[in-house]
């Protein structure tokens, strides 16, 4: 039999030990603070011992994915300062340096890569998953062994392992398919084959482990929600089991063709990217599973979507800020990871120069995207001359859209630090046209998302990410019904259900002119919509483009907006130092807008884009071990 290889016998190894210290990664506000040093240990005395054991396990929750950028290294640098979301038509990237530009707008991404460099979107080896798998199921075959546990607290805490391993393991499937499955660790010892399973050999295999775990968690974490939420729970492990089947029912693998006839053709052969047909099954497993999931949320409540307090947009807009970004009194929250400290200078750095450099700059079809502050679809009648695409000038700078655009992306007129945003050229925030495709307007718009004004606005909190939220489930539950049953009256319930929270009217009612209760193909693209504009750099765009194998929206030409104003003034950078934020200087009431298209050369992936880049290259490496590893078709 072929060697296990020497990346899954460093990261089994690595983890039956805690090299100087166990990391007591603990939850609630105390989640991000480290235990005392507590010297080396060995597996029999980590579980010998309930507190080493459950530190242990603590550590292994450490190793979840966490999606913003935040360090210098292979894991947390994330395509060297990128996220999944620029590689989507809502956001694109004008850090040149970046993975994203360097590996993949030029279209230069190798499957060599893979092994040589830190900057690809997700490396098979180097993202924690083997780390946290291996962990998790070192704890499960041993906790039974420590002394001063209860068999309750056990059986509990092995639940909660087998959800990491479920969510790594999902981690990695959207990016590669079919993986190799481990039901065991493994010592160094024997010569083991672990050979890559198929595509749904991979996807049952998740979902085994999350009802396994729904089995025995409680539902809710009830009072102790503040000191230990991160913890998985019952409606956690279901709700991810929504999201995974939500994944293995779309085209890219539930289809009559496989999505790459590029050779290497031997992982679509052995079905481990694809199933070898469209079974609609999944479809209808995605939506038993979220039929189950809302019958536990009827019957033990509990989580529930954040609403606004009143009826206004800025209670609107809070609602939907409390939902995604704050972690107190969140309700809205099933799954939720972090860095380990409060924010702080270095963590600006790392995302707020990011941002300034031109990192993560919302796109014009991203902003049409967003709706009317009444759920009317946008439309190029509020780019004319004069209009007011995001604030009523005349009526006391009051918002006129979806309340989720000001949260996810700064536009003209907005609330900005001591004053009101100025985007048009030559103002406080778009500078001069010589820097129109640079830095963090570079599209006429700035992220907001996640980086709010800056270092001030975030000082001081336990920044989380929200790996998977009740809106969310809303929002698969919606796609199950339309996809599974047909049931256009379902779907847009659930999609409705999610609108008004932020006070937008139902979609159907608002787009009278799309048949949206007949007609599937345009209720699924407002679905998809629903969803970047709910989920915006959540990394939802970029996956339900690949999902649904979305070739004409990865060739599609990308735009920005230039704004001017129509009095004359600003057409030379703004060195004033009035800090009014009631009104801009001199009050321009009347803006002309320019769309302009995107002129990044590096972006060439979208002029050449081929199907093979729907999943990523395994390392040759490790294809070359021998061990049943096979690479994913256009990779050689």
């Amino acid at each position: 039999m072929k060697n296990l290889t020497k990346w899954f016998v460093a990261a089994f190894v690595g983890a039956t030990i805690f090299s100087s210290c166990v990391d007591q990664i603990k939850f609630g506000d105390s989640f991000l603070e480290k235990a005392p040093d507590t010297g080396d240990m060995n597996q029999d005395t980590i579980f010998n011992k309930a507190d080493y054991a459950r530190a242990f396990l603590w550590n292994a929750y450490s190793k979840l994915y966490y999606g913003l950028a935040t360090n210098w290294n292979a894991v947390d640098g994330k395509m060297n300062t990128g996220m999944f979301e620029t590689l989507s038509d809502c956001w694109h990237s004008h850090n040149s340096w970046d993975g994203i530009n360097r590996k993949y707008y030029s279209g230069g991404y190798k499957a060599s890569d893979e092994d040589a460099g830190d900057d690809t979107k997700f490396n098979y080896l180097k993202e924690n998953c083997w780390e946290a798998i291996r962990a998790s199921w070192m704890f499960i075959e041993n906790v039974d062994r420590v002394p001063d546990m209860n068999d309750a607290e056990k059986t509990r805490l092995k639940a909660e392992a087998k959800t990491i391993i479920a969510s790594r393991y999902f981690d990695l499937f959207r990016h590669f398919g079919g993986l190799p499955l481990l039901e065991q660790t493994y010592d160094v010892q024997p010569s083991y084959e672990l050979p890559r399973a198929t595509a749904e050999e991979t996807a049952n295999y998740i979902v085994r482990l999350l009802d396994e775990a729904a089995n025995v968690l409680p539902w809710d974490l009830g009072e102790d929600d503040a000191n230990w939420q991160g913890r998985f729970t019952k409606a956690a492990a279901m709700g991810l089991k929504c999201k995974v089947l939500l994944f293995a029912a779309s085209p890219l693998f539930n289809d009559n063709q496989a999505y790459s006839t590029e050779n290497p053709q031997t992982a679509v052969e052995n079905h481990q990217v694809w199933y070898g047909a469209y079974k609609a099954e999944w479809w209808e497993r995605c939506w038993q599973a979220c039929s189950d999931f809302f019958e536990e949320l009827d019957k033990n409540g509990f989580y529930s979507l954040i609403q606004p307090n009143s009826d206004t947009p800025s209670d609107y807009r809070a609602a939907f800020n409390h939902a995604y970004f704050l972690r107190t009194n969140n309700t809205e929250l099933l799954i939720s990871t972090r860095i380990i400290g409060k924010y702080n200078w270095e963590w600006w750095y790392y995302w707020g120069e990011w941002v300034t450099f031109g990192g993560y700059t919302p796109t014009l079809e991203y902003m049409q995207m967003f709706p009317m502050s009444d759920g009317k679809p946008f439309s190029d009648e509020y780019l004319k001359e004069g209009a007011h695409p995001f604030f009523n000038q005349n009526d006391n700078n009051q918002p006129v859209r979806d309340p989720r655009l000001y949260e996810t992306m700064l536009v003209n007129g907005a609330s900005y630090s001591d004053h009101t945003a100025e985007l048009w050229i030559g103002g406080r925030e778009n500078i001069d046209e010589t820097r129109l495709e640079t830095g963090q307007t570079a599209t006429g718009f700035r992220n907001y998302k996640f980086f709010k004004e800056g270092k001030g606005s975030l000082a001081g909190n336990y920044l989380e990410w929200p790996y998977l939220r009740l809106a969310e489930v809303y929002l698969i539950y919606a796609e199950a019904c339309l996809q599974a049953k047909n049931d256009f009256a379902g779907a847009l319930e659930n999609v409705n259900i999610v609108r008004s929270r932020v006070g937008l009217g139902k979609l159907e009612t608002c787009n009278p002119d799309k048949n949206l209760t007949s007609n599937k193909d345009a209720l699924l693209e407002e679905i998809l919509r629903e969803r970047a504009c709910e989920l915006g750099l959540e990394d939802v765009r970029f996956f339900d483009m690949i999902r649904y194998k979305r070739d004409d929206l990865f060739k599609k030409p990308l735009h920005g907006l230039r704004i001017y104003r129509n009095d004359g003034g600003g057409d030379k950078p703004w060195s004033g130092t009035d800090g009014n934020a009631s009104a801009f200087p001199n009050k321009p009431a009347s803006f002309r807008y320019e769309v302009f298209t995107l002129g990044n050369s590096s972006r060439s992936w979208w002029s050449n884009f081929s199907s093979k880049w729907y999943l990523s290259a395994f390392p040759p490496s490790e294809v070359n071990k021998g061990y049943g590893l096979t690479q994913n078709p256009g990779w050689n």
